[in-house]
Order: C-alpha cells, then sequence, then structure tokens
C-alpha cells in the first residue's frame, strides 16, 4: 500500500482494542481533512477489517491505513496471515435461531465483508510481497 505525508499507518496488536484506537485516531484524520461526514461508513468499515484481521492473528502485529488520494479515502489492514479473506454464506437469523451462549456468540457473525462492500465504492485484498495482505476499502468524500 502506499502512503502519503498525511497517511496514518500504525502497528498495532491484534487485540479486542485494536478497533477502538482505530476508530478515535481514524475520527482526528477525517475531521482534518474536512470528512467529517464519512466518518460512520469509515468507522464501520475500519472495524470490520480490523476484527477479521484480530481474528485471523491474534496477538500479532497488524497494521492500520488511513489515507486518502485523489480518489477518496483509503481504509486498509494489512495482517501476516497468507490466508485470503472469505464471505461466508449470509442466512437470515431470526430470534429463534440466534444463539446467545457464550460459546457459540461469535458463530453469529459474518456479516462484516458484505456490509464493507455495501459501504465502500470499491474494496479488496492485495497479498503484501514481503508476507501477508493487505485488505482494503476505498470511500468516495
Amino acid at each position: 500500500m502506499t502512503t502519503t505525508s498525511d497517511c496514518l499507518l500504525l502497528p498495532i496488536l491484534a487485540s479486542k482494542a485494536a478497533p477502538g484506537l482505530a476508530r478515535t485516531l481514524t475520527r482526528s484524520r477525517l475531521d482534518k481533512w474536512g470528512y467529517g461526514h464519512i466518518s460512520d461508513d469509515a468507522f464501520l468499515i475500519a472495524s470490520e477489517l480490523i476484527t477479521n484481521a484480530v481474528t485471523a492473528t491474534p496477538g500479532k502485529e497488524i497494521r492500520y491505513q488511513c489515507s486518502r488520494d485523489i480518489d477518496g479515502v483509503l481504509i486498509a489492514v494489512w495482517d501476516s496471515s497468507p490466508s485470503t479473506p472469505r464471505v461466508r454464506p449470509l442466512i437470515e437469523m431470526t430470534l429463534d435461531t440466534l444463539d446467545v451462549c457464550e460459546e457459540h456468540w461469535d458463530d453469529n457473525g459474518g456479516r462484516g465483508l458484505p456490509i464493507v462492500a455495501t459501504l465502500a465504492a470499491e474494496c479488496g485484498h492485495t497479498p503484501d510481497p514481503h508476507g501477508g495482505k493487505w485488505v482494503w476499502a476505498r470511500l468516495k468524500p
């Protein structure tokens, strides 16, 4: 991924705190650029991409990037896993099918990448030549 002088690029420990840290830092960057109006979408995208990276590489380093160019705002997350992102089949949930017991709570997810694809102008993943991958989404300001 390319960077510019006002790009936010930081290493983060893949933990439950990572999405919140990224949202906090993204808010000030978007406000600085005059893009506060897309902050809700950017926060959700950043949270989803970081959560997937945390799931793929718990306790390891991930990298978060928020940058802008003539095509818009780029939100990107790197992790060291060679596995490519996979969209799980969406199933309609009802209160009867929702499993709220602790050991199955995470099985109720799987909607992150479709949400990202809906909010972003474009999104995808790119292998990193040094290992791992970047998963990214671009927002139009």
